[in-house]
């Protein structure tokens, strides 16, 4: 897949496009892709960076970094993403200059989306006006209760099964793995320490069964209130793993929360929950 920040980088051919944000890249996001697929033209997506209601000043927890965005938008099989910085100048765009300067210099013929798309100056464009300019503008029925707004909700609250089924794949924490303070390890449960990106949604505070890296991973989001924490932090003891992380992008699925954090009467009540945490994550299943 081809990823280009202007559209002048992408060869004009007969396209088919979905047009948006794709946070999550959720089950309805994927049937709008099918649906570009469907058509037999290139499968092209065009999406915004950064999210458009963090550049208008907005506070929006985002479920996907960009780069696991363009991840997932790939596995769903699309040939090439058009990513344009948006901005206060890109915002301004009425919908029928964004149409005749960006959509039609790349050979655009057909666009998909959900029947309440709208796009340009004001949320003005829809696509009967994309009709009239010429498009073949396909509506594809939205799923059911699928939004990223409903996402961050339930992610936000601990609710990783409900999560699942509407992404079609389980919630995810990304990161960098970056030293700690290696208190895990001491107690023989070594951890990789995740910064994750202010701009992520990071779930409830809890002890999570997940994988990462192929390994099953026990993880704990959380200030460690044991020993008094105040910062949240992002931990995962990655079961059976042996190796060194630290500086590698690192990726948790979620599966299940099995707890909420708290502090113990002793070091060895929490060594003995931690056993129990990953004997739990050993049997755990996918929730999808």
């Amino acid at each position: 897949m081809s990823v280009v920040r202007e559209p002048s980088r992408l060869e004009p051919r007969p396209r088919a496009v979905a047009i948006g944000t794709f946070d999550g890249v959720h089950l309805g996001h994927r049937r709008i892709l099918q649906a570009v697929r469907a058509t037999g033209l290139a499968s092209t997506v065009v999406t915004f960076d950064p999210h458009p209601r963090i550049a208008l000043g907005y506070e929006v927890e985002l479920l996907t970094s960009l780069e696991r965005r363009l991840e997932l938008i790939e596995k769903a099989g699309m040939e090439d993403v058009l990513v344009l910085e948006f901005d206060l100048e890109l915002a301004q765009r009425g919908p029928d200059e964004f149409a005749e300067g960006v959509l039609r210099p790349m050979g655009v013929q057909a666009v998909v989306a959900g029947p309440n798309f709208r796009f340009g100056r004001g949320r003005s464009g829809d696509l009967a006006l994309l009709q009239r300019l010429g498009f073949d503008a396909r509506a594809v029925p939205l799923v059911e209760n699928v939004s990223s707004s409903r996402l961050r909700d339930l992610v936000r609250a601990g609710e990783i099964e409900r999560a699942a089924k509407l992404l079609g794949r389980p919630p995810e924490v990304e990161g960098i793995v970056v030293a700690g303070d290696a208190r895990g390890g001491t107690l023989g449960f070594p951890t990789a320490n995740l910064r994750v990106d202010p701009l992520l949604l990071v779930p409830a505070h809890g002890i999570y069964a997940g994988a990462a890296d192929a390994s099953r991973a026990a993880i704990s989001i959380g200030t460690n209130p044991h020993y008094g924490g105040e910062e949240r932090r992002v931990e995962a003891h990655l079961l059976d793993f042996e190796g060194d992380l630290y500086g590698r992008r690192l990726i948790l699925q979620l599966w299940r929360r099995l707890r909420d954090e708290r502090a113990f009467e002793s070091e060895e009540a929490l060594v003995d929950q931690i056993a129990q945490d990953v004997e739990e994550t050993r049997a755990a299943k996918p929730p999808v």
